[in-house]
């Protein structure tokens, strides 16, 4: 039976994603097996598989790819390696969990969704972890039934400081900076909440001097009859998250949308005629509920939960943002 079947699964690199939160989830799944790890740094390598548990461990990616008793790979590699090693992998005939966002453009996640189209068997998605939270699936069932009454507009904000130019995230040839890197969350929470694409968009960044990565990147995302969605999201401040949507009747606010603690209760305030009501959510893993689902649609052979399309339209929003700033108008999607 189904239910008491486990993927196997192969991870591309140590990166600190995976090593400090995706894996460790992932060992908890209950159709999850973590086969092997492969990293460019075989001590590395080593070390990790016998911290965690991983039976196997490759020093290269590519050798991974052709590791037959795999099924699916979880790909955290930096943001310019997603499309290569994704295809690669479904060239090899593996399922594919790819670390957001899924390219450096929409022109890349469209390259991806063409490929994909040539594997039809094979399943890919895009991880967007905080969509299986509770907490935004109560978020999304408190508007779907309409305690906030017409929901108008939602605001972001996600932050952290980190100015070692040495890291990934702070090279812009890697598909660094914090539009790439946190603001894409800022653009799917709408996105996700409202069920709808923007019609149009208007950004202002300001660019790191020395990096040449946005660090500070402010924008407006018009969804058509009146309904908005504003953010900032910065590489360069202190450290902080919070989403609020905002309705005719009541407002709701998610503590930490993001980075929500795995073993902790997440909290959300709902505001209705002037009363707080706190919302506590029991814990989750995100990253377990996440990659579970994804490997019980592999089991199943069903849709994944976030089809391509939901990351071909994010990346043109991103791109469009870009645009926007660099131009000094709104622009269209």
């Amino acid at each position: 039976m189904a239910a008491n079947k486990k993927v196997n699964w192969g991870v591309l690199s140590t990166a600190n994603i995976g090593l400090k939160h995706v894996i460790p989830a992932m060992l908890q799944g209950q159709h999850i097996n973590v086969l092997a790890i492969a990293s460019r740094d075989m001590q590395k390598a080593k070390q990790v598989a016998n911290q965690l548990g991983i039976a196997e461990v490759y020093a290269d990616y590519d050798s991974l790819l052709t590791h037959p008793d795999i099924e699916a790979i979880y790909n955290p590699l930096p943001n310019h390696l997603h499309i290569e090693y994704t295809i690669k992998a479904l060239k090899a005939g593996k399922h594919v969990l790819c670390e957001k966002p899924v390219g450096l453009n929409a022109s890349q996640a469209k390259q991806l969704m063409d490929a994909a189209a040539q594997f039809p068997k094979l399943k890919v998605m895009e991880a967007f972890m905080y969509r299986f939270h509770l907490q935004w699936k109560k978020a999304r069932a408190i508007v779907n039934d309409g305690l906030l009454g017409e929901v108008k507009t939602m605001q972001s904000f996600f932050s952290y400081f980190n100015v070692d130019d040495k890291n990934i995230r702070n090279k812009p040839e890697t598909g660094g900076g914090a539009l790439m890197d946190i603001g894409c969350y800022c653009i799917s929470f709408p996105r996700f909440i409202f069920g709808r694409e923007p019609q149009k968009v208007v950004s202002l960044i300001d660019f790191d001097l020395v990096m040449q990565t946005d660090r500070l990147t402010s924008g407006i995302l018009d969804f058509g009859d009146g309904i908005t969605s504003s953010f900032t999201c910065s590489t360069q401040l202190d450290s902080y998250q919070r989403v609020n949507i905002f309705g005719s009747k009541g407002r709701l606010e998610i503590e930490i949308p993001v980075n929500a603690i795995a073993d902790e209760t997440a909290r959300m305030w709902l505001q209705v005629n002037g009363a707080i009501e706190e919302i506590i959510i029991e814990p989750c893993n995100q990253y377990t509920l996440q990659c579970d689902a994804f490997s019980k649609s592999i089991l199943y052979d069903t849709e994944v939960p976030t089809p391509l399309t939901d990351a071909l339209n994010n990346m043109k929003v991103i791109d469009a943002m870009f645009k926007s700033a660099e131009l000094g108008r709104w622009e269209k999607l």
